[in-house]
């Protein structure tokens, strides 16, 4: 038979610890060898990545209330030492030792006791239709609890020279096996405890890579919802969150941003991102050596997911062009870009201080005939020919909006014929709320409409 066990092994055996124990039954099967006990707590902390501290006490916690399920009493405060070499148990009562009160005072502590036990019992009868009075801050703490404390009196008893403040263990023998119900809570006790530790472990793991990009795969759809397998647990993929060009088929690979880690009653929930703009910066890193190494460096982003992306570079070192880096030999660093977003077209712009030619690049594809800032109001006045300006504006205006949220200006297009007289134009609007992914710059602007001049 093979001596690791699984969990449900391990509970059933903390439920008999002591019969076995007493008896001598539990022992290692030769003298190199760990005990059936240890060997399937430690299997539990590699499979679970628990400590073996924490799952010890896990036990004992188990112990313990297995303890009160059959042999304790409501003013005993249980501790319990758990040896996993000799499966052995010992329990004790722990209290605090403190001054003497008057018999008047412990009846009134033992009367506000029998009546918050039965507004406890109460509150579980009705359930949530029973309001759950909350202790003010101002509220008197008794200075006696029989539970936790022991009085001065009684403490020199069981232990000569005790004096306020001491803490006593007194070991309680245990007088049999332990039952069924106790054997139950200690199931229920070890299963609680472990899933909670394990959340939490889960928690400080991914809580330490929000903000980041990793790799999943995606395990399946619920409804809207896209679920990926990200390792020891699902991340969500909410539909504000989906690139519409991705399919999501079951087991296929992909990289995915970190939104957000919370520590739900559920155990941790991370949501995923596949349209945020840290993900284009984060494969540019990865797939472009120059900027990974930050020799070029990446100014501005401006993303609409799923459609376009433009992105500003610069170059530290004079001899390295920025945009060609990006490119790569025939397109391949560009294309690898590429191909992870689903196919999402990419503007690359070369980082220009002028802000005059930082517009008139971000504009690309469109050729520009001239470009009038106002520096006081962040707003740029862009003069095309009538061929250029469905290009220079965009389908819905994505073009225009784009090149105001990398630039951080707010752009209007003015379509222009050779002589110069404006005969066009495209008003920027303001964006709705939550319609488009937050922008690293400032003062977004967008042009979904084209206003003919009267003729």
């Amino acid at each position: 038979m093979n001596p690791i066990l699984d969990l449900h092994d391990l509970v059933l055996m903390v439920s008999s610890l002591h019969k076995n124990s007493a008896s001598g039954r539990v022992r290692c099967l030769n003298r190199d060898m760990s005990s059936p006990i240890e060997q399937a707590i430690r299997q539990i902390c590699e499979e679970k990545g628990l400590s073996y501290e924490s799952v010890i006490e896990t036990i004992e916690s188990a112990l313990s209330a297995a303890y009160r399920k059959d042999f304790g009493d409501k003013y005993h405060n249980l501790e319990s030492e758990f040896d996993p070499e000799t499966g052995g148990v010992r329990v004790f009562d722990v209290k605090t030792v403190v001054e003497d009160i008057s018999e008047e005072e412990l009846e009134e502590v033992r009367k506000k006791e029998a009546e918050e036990s039965a507004a406890r019992e109460a509150r579980r009868a009705l359930g949530e239709f029973m309001p759950v009075e909350v202790q003010s801050p101002t509220d008197e703490v008794p200075k006696y609890n029989p539970k936790t404390n022991v009085m001065l009196s009684e403490a020199k008893i069981l232990k000569g020279g005790s004096k306020v403040g001491d803490v006593l263990r007194t070991e309680l023998p245990i007088p049999g096996e332990f039952g069924r119900m106790a054997a139950m809570t200690a199931k229920q006790v070890i299963t609680q405890k472990l899933r909670e530790a394990e959340r939490e472990i889960i928690f400080s793991e991914f809580k330490g890579v929000e903000g980041t990009v990793i790799t999943g795969t995606v395990q399946r759809r619920e409804g809207r919802i896209v679920l990926v397998d990200i390792g020891r647990t699902a991340g969500i993929l909410k539909p504000e969150d989906q690139m519409l060009s991705d399919r999501y088929r079951s087991n296929d690979r992909l990289q995915v941003y970190v939104r957000e880690v919370s520590l739900g009653p559920r155990g941790p929930q991370i949501l995923l991102s596949r349209t945020h703009e840290a993900l284009v910066k984060h494969l540019f890193e990865v797939e472009i050596p120059e900027i990974g190494e930050g020799t070029v460096e990446i100014r501005a982003i401006a993303r609409e997911a799923g459609a376009r992306t433009k992105i500003a570079v610069s170059s530290k070192d004079p001899q390295i062009d920025p945009i060609g880096a990006c490119i790569g030999q025939r397109g391949t660093r560009i294309q690898t870009v590429i191909a992870e977003l689903a196919g999402e077209k990419i503007d690359i712009i070369e980082w220009n201080d002028n802000p005059k030619e930082f517009i008139e690049h971000a504009l690309a594809p469109a050729k520009v005939v001239g470009v009038n800032v106002n520096e006081e109001e962040r707003t740029a006045t862009v003069l095309v020919i009538p061929e250029q300006l469905s290009l220079a504006i965009g389908r819905g205006g994505q073009n225009v909006r784009l090149a105001a949220r990398l630039t951080g200006w707010k752009v209007n297009i003015q379509e222009v014929t050779p002589e110069g007289a404006p005969i066009v134009t495209a008003e920027p609007i303001e964006e709705p709320a939550g319609e488009t992914q937050e922008s690293e710059v400032s003062n977004p602007a967008q042009v979904t409409d084209v206003i003919p001049s009267a003729e």
